[in-house]
């Protein structure tokens, strides 16, 4: 059986698809093939990222698809992937790879932004945290495939973009700052790979098994056990980014939590070796010790 790789169309995507093809063809499964799948988000360009509605506009049609039979691998942004699904049949059976996870401003260094410089975003993490380093700045809505985006880059206008994203697409601007994790801590999964399939599909679920990067893996699951701990579909400014050493060697992971505004901007690290455990209770931390709920509950007010 030929294994099908249900992807959004988007540019990047096509070739996080096809990534995922060759390192399936470089493990000894080859004829993989990809599906295209329009996202509720691909459709909704109009709306600002931030009031979607739900997590899961960029994968749930993809999900979809895998459940219907029409293809066997979900392939997404680990970063677009809600903490919760809705579908107990599909796992994360594999995360192959990990690009740069970094945010990159391009139009300018964050230093050397003017006051009143307008930052473009659709995020509200990367808002919020700009924001705070950077209260002088103004901030706009930012759509589109990732050459749209680059394009509204100008004087006195930068955008901010993924740094995974750039180097997937081979692009290079000229006018860029990466932004270290002290100044933009990452989404939960940003620049990772995760690989869904059905539970119950022993030969997708062998083919992932064998391009699947342990350490990424457990890395990933305990951002995302932080994430499910503040509630999955939780709308404040929050970031992770973790890092584990091999497949049973600890795990170092960096989480915030953050007002819609970028006043108050709550950090804390921790390492543990059970990546859920770990997620949760640095969530919990933030929640309980810091004051996470008040902040919590001001984005769902």
């Amino acid at each position: 059986m030929t294994l099908r790789l249900a992807t959004r169309s988007s540019p990047l995507a096509l070739v996080q698809a096809r990534r995922v093809q060759a390192l399936l063809a470089a493990a000894g499964v080859e004829g993989a093939e990809v599906v295209t799948v329009e996202s509720e988000g691909d459709q909704r360009q109009e709306v600002p990222i931030a009031e979607l509605g739900t997590w899961g506009a960029f994968t749930n049609a993809i999900e979809r698809a895998v459940l219907a039979g029409r293809a066997e691998i979900a392939v997404h942004s680990a970063k677009d992937l809600p903490a919760a699904t809705d579908d107990g049949s599909l796992v994360l059976a594999a995360v192959p790879e990990r690009a740069d996870p970094r945010d990159v401003l391009v139009g300018g260094r964050l230093e050397d932004l003017t006051p009143g410089a307008l930052v473009l975003t659709g995020s509200v993490r990367r808002r919020a945290q700009l924001a705070h380093r950077r209260p002088d700045l103004l901030f706009g809505e930012l759509r589109g495939n990732i050459g749209r985006r680059l394009e509204r880059a100008g004087p006195s206008v930068a955008v901010v973009v993924a740094a995974a994203a750039l180097e997937r697409m081979a692009i290079v601007p000229a006018d860029a700052e990466v932004l270290d994790f002290s100044t933009m801590l990452p989404m939960v999964g940003q620049g990772a790979l995760a690989l869904r399939c059905r539970e119950d599909d022993a030969e997708a679920l062998a083919a992932l098994a064998a391009i699947d990067d342990v350490a990424l893996h457990r890395a990933l699951d305990a951002e995302r056990a932080f994430l499910a701990t503040l509630g999955g579909g939780c709308r404040a400014p929050l970031g992770a980014y973790a890092e584990a050493a091999g497949a049973c060697g600890p795990i170092r992971l960096q989480a915030l939590l953050a007002s819609g505004d970028g006043h108050v901007v709550l950090r804390r690290g921790a390492t543990g070796d059970e990546p859920l455990a770990l997620g949760s209770a640095l969530a919990t931390a933030l929640l309980d010790e810091d004051g996470g709920r008040s902040l919590l509950g001001a984005a769902l007010g």
